[in-house]
């Protein structure tokens, strides 16, 4: 299992980590509430786990232009 960050507003990839390096127990994700766990994390067929969360320049996009919280993709 390797674990994949990627920004859920412009889908680039912000890292991984091999599954060698991985310890589900060390990452927090206990943490997060139900809602939180569903939109944030998935796991594909082969086991990898995707975490989708907001890259800096997405995150000062929103903060620069409140108007955009409403869209899925900010960043075309």
């Amino acid at each position: 299992m390797s674990l994949y960050y990627t920004c859920r507003h412009c889908g680039v990839c912000l890292g991984m980590l091999p599954k060698q390096s991985v310890k589900i127990e060390q990452l927090g994700f206990e943490l997060l509430n139900s809602q939180e766990y569903q939109e944030m994390i998935t796991t594909d067929p082969l086991g990898n786990i995707h975490v989708t969360i907001v890259c800096d320049d997405c995150e000062s996009a929103l903060r620069s232009n409140p108007n955009l919280h409403g869209m899925d993709y900010i960043i075309q």
